[in-house]
């Protein structure tokens, strides 16, 4: 029998509507993982707002948020578990966004401020407020917040050579975040055992420090930096198809990268001066967002939902389902699901082909 021979407009439309198709089904995966992202992160929100010392039913939070419960239950919830739960909300998203940004934009998977010094930065900063200049509160999120900037911009310069390339970027962070690290020792070691303690709790990353004012200075930061990323995340999508590619689509590729990684310095640094460096989250985040969507294209707005749903969900184990005598910072528990992460994550690896 022979072949059906199809002639060049009737190849040109099949492969048009394979395409089609193949858009249509990637449009359907991104719907439906960020709904079932959101549907998480909202589960894990009133589950947050219903544990504590006073147990409160789904109902009743509800019923509190809408404004219509005056009694204990919602001050229980809009006075002292709210400003927590969107604390580590903001904090998540930032994380996230900041670590898909980076790991985008450097071609890295590695490429995350706890691994290139932004973190190291802002903690170092902040410790040498608290243990030298004796500050605290808002004093110590701005240091934080200089902290990580400043590395930004050191990185920045040390790894440019008429132009930025991910790995020298990254081997420089590296460096970058042990000469942080120690001077984070030097401060701690020359400091007293009270005031190390403080120090310690902040570098662990926790979210128990949360009131409305922080969240309000947070969440301006976010609402100002977030429709930046959207406004390049177009150009961040180009530099993917590499820099000649790009420029011949009016991209300028050095300008777009280096507006990418100022926007993921201050996402980190301000989520950082927030919350301390709460571990793994950036690194994490956008390569669970990616595998998720499994198309290779940008993953922003997911891997900000994910972040939400590692720094909540943490959050609740930390507090809630630990003995009491072993609750812990979120810091502490998003640590002990990055690392066993990162290392399924190298054994994992496909090498490339030759």
């Amino acid at each position: 029998m022979s072949a059906t021979v199809l002639s060049p407009a009737e190849r040109t439309a099949v492969a048009g509507a394979g395409l089609r198709d193949s858009r249509r089904r990637r449009r359907r995966r991104r719907a439906t993982v960020t709904a079932v992202l959101l549907a998480v992160a909202g589960a894990l929100a009133v589950t947050a707002l219903m544990l504590g010392d006073y147990r409160l039913s789904a109902g009743e939070v509800l019923g509190a948020l809408a404004g219509s419960d005056e009694g204990a239950a919602g001050f229980i919830v809009r006075d002292l578990r709210l400003p927590r739960l969107l604390l580590g909300v903001l904090v998540g998203a930032a994380f996230g966004l900041a670590g898909a940004l980076f790991q985008s934009v450097l071609r890295n998977p590695l490429a995350s401020p706890d691994i290139i010094g932004i973190s190291q930065g802002a903690s170092a900063a902040a410790v040498a407020a608290i243990l030298a200049g004796g500050l605290s509160g808002t004093w110590v999120s701005l240091s934080a917040l200089g902290g990580g900037a400043a590395v930004g911009l050191l990185l920045y310069a040390v790894a440019w050579r008429g132009g930025m390339t991910g790995n020298r970027f990254v081997l420089a962070g590296i460096g970058v975040a042990y000469v942080c690290t120690s001077a984070i020792g030097y401060f701690l070691t020359r400091s007293d055992v009270k005031e190390a303690q403080t120090a310690l709790r902040w570098m662990t990353g926790s979210l128990a420090q949360a009131d409305w004012q922080l969240v309000r200075t947070l969440a301006v930061a976010v609402v100002v930096l977030v429709p930046m990323v959207a406004l390049v995340a177009r150009s961040l999508g180009l530099l993917l198809l590499g820099d000649e590619q790009a420029g011949s689509l009016g991209v300028r590729p050095e300008l777009a990268r280096g507006v990418v990684v100022a926007l993921g310095v201050a996402l980190a640094a301000v989520a950082t001066a927030a919350a301390g460096p709460v571990a793994f989250v950036a690194l994490i985040a956008a390569p669970v967002a990616r595998r998720l969507l499994g198309d290779g294209a940008l993953a922003l707005v997911q891997s900000a939902l994910v972040g939400v749903v590692l720094v909540v969900g943490a959050d609740v184990v930390a507090q809630h389902l630990l003995p009491a005598d072993l609750s812990v910072p979120v810091g502490v528990v998003t640590g002990a699901i990055g690392g066993p992460y990162l290392i399924w994550l190298m054994v994992s690896a496909r090498p490339r082909a030759s």
